[in-house]
């Protein structure tokens, strides 16, 4: 495996294995702070992305069609959003939570408890391609409040915002070694995963998913991982079309479409099936192509023509190998058609036709992956439709935006993975929780051989908490009994 020296602060130097080691090192001192001290750095951090916003946004220029505007507004504010948000409430959610005596057990008169929240350790990133920055960024940040190291490993040509951010929080104050920044080979990512990090954050294909987990499983290692999705649309009647079309054009457009909360299929009813039909094809004419990648492009080409060859209608020209891509739509699709199966990176969706929205939910869980999902229409009916789907984020009357809300968990169900990312939820999953309980006062009675009445005891206290009635006032009666006869053989 290539462990090959890099320069600069936070790489790799010299090799993943003592990259490793450096991180439990630095951890060991870092962990103790208290919260409130290590979210510092990210207070610091945010000031310092506000300032010089335009290095990032050079960094992520690279990414296909990406445009200044677009960087700031899908990357670069919501990380210094999610820095704030953890400066404010890193400290309070991971403050050790004591537990009064209202609900304890009432055998268990003179102990005291409280629920701790550890770090992890070494937490491993596995980073995506379509967004660099932003969801590597978040969940280092979070990692790190919670007291944990990080290694990163980014996607093949995104090193160079990582890097940035290794420089950033180094001025900031964080510890040398405790945020390092691993090559972006794969070779690099295998030697991490074997070097026994203590918790992986993986964001990638389903695919991907798998083989990661693989390779964890011998050890238990524990992990986060947000995976594929094909995003369903619900369009419900009495649904503004023209917003409709709207969105669907920014979720073509935005990104080239490589996100991961995308729409790729929309459930519409039949009588409207039509006029967005017309939308559509009329919005897609203006947006612009997409550099989306070979492969990418002949897999679209393919399931399209097989969806076509079933009766679909093409909105907009097939992917060809000599062009960028034009986003497509298809419409007459059915959920049994592969490509609304599938997760693609690419301007692509599909238009269903259907008799109402319990058909909807019914042909959109034939899609193995339920990550996020948008309803559109009167938000008493989108929000009951919202509660009923099997989605990880929803949102209603919009497109993707919303979920950059930093105080929003985010994470996917079945095949888009588990455990969550971002928000208090996010913040907590990088932490182990530690239970600590103290006797201040009073017997130890259980630390005695049983006494002969203590069956009768223990009934009675069983049925004066939680029987009900008159069984309830018996067993005050017993547990009265008890007490006083054990009182008098002692």
């Amino acid at each position: 495996m290539d462990d090959a020296d890099r320069d600069g602060r936070g790489t790799l130097a010299p090799g993943v294995g003592q990259a490793m080691l450096r991180a439990r090192t630095v951890q060991a001192g870092w962990g103790t702070l208290s919260p409130a001290t290590r979210v510092r750095p990210l207070d610091q951090l945010r000031h310092r992305i506000a300032a010089d916003a335009d290095a990032l946004v050079d960094d992520l220029a690279t990414r296909p069609g990406r445009r200044p505007a677009e960087s700031l507004a899908a990357e670069i504010l919501p990380l210094a959003d999610a820095c704030r948000f953890l400066t404010r409430e890193a400290p309070s959610l991971l403050r050790p939570r004591r537990l009064g005596h209202r609900g304890r057990p009432v055998w268990l008169f003179g102990v005291e408890a409280e629920v701790r929240r550890d770090p992890f350790g070494v937490v491993l990133i596995l980073a995506p391609s379509n967004y660099p920055l932003l969801l590597p960024g978040v969940q280092a940040v979070q990692a790190l409040a919670a007291g944990n190291a990080v290694l990163v490993k980014p996607a093949p040509g995104c090193t160079a915002p990582m890097e940035r951010l290794a420089d950033w929080l180094a001025d900031a104050g964080v510890p040398d070694g405790l945020f390092q920044v691993l090559g972006e080979t794969l070779a690099h990512a295998e030697a991490a995963l074997d070097a026994g990090p203590d918790l992986v954050v993986l964001t990638g294909s389903a695919e991907t998913g798998r083989r990661v987990q693989e390779r964890l499983a011998p050890r238990l290692i524990p992990s986060i991982m947000e995976l594929s999705g094909s995003d369903a649309v619900f369009v419900l009647p009495g649904a503004d079309l023209d917003l409709v079309t709207r969105a669907l054009a920014f979720g073509l457009r935005f990104n080239g479409s490589a996100t991961c909360i995308a729409p790729r299929r929309v459930f519409v009813p039949q009588d409207l099936a039509a006029g967005l039909e017309w939308r559509l094809a009329e919005r897609l004419t203006a947006l612009p192509t997409v550099p989306v990648p070979l492969p990418v492009r002949h897999r679209v080409a393919r399931l399209a023509a097989d969806a076509i060859a079933a009766g679909a209608r093409a909105i907009g020209p097939l992917p060809s190998p000599e062009t960028p891509m034009a986003p497509l739509a298809l419409a007459a699709a059915r959920p049994d058609m592969a490509l609304l199966s599938e997760d693609l990176f690419a301007p692509v969706v599909a238009l269903v036709a259907v008799e109402d929205m319990e058909e909807a939910l019914t042909q959109a869980a034939r899609c193995p992956y339920a990550l996020g999902a948008s309803v559109f229409g009167p938000e008493g009916a989108a929000r009951a439709l919202a509660a009923r789907m099997e989605a990880g984020s929803v949102t209603i009357n919009d497109l993707i935006a919303p979920t950059a809300d930093p105080r929003l968990p985010f994470g996917g169900r079945r095949r888009s993975g588990w455990g969550v990312t971002r928000g208090a939820e996010g913040l907590l999953e990088m932490t182990r929780v530690k239970t600590v309980s103290r006797r201040r006062r009073g017997p130890h009675p259980h630390f005695d051989d049983p006494d002969p009445g203590d069956e009768a005891l223990l009934r009675g206290l069983l049925g004066a908490a939680h029987g009900a009635g008159a069984e309830r006032r018996a067993a005050w009666t017993e547990l009265a009994r008890a007490v006083w006869e054990r009182a008098r053989r002692r």
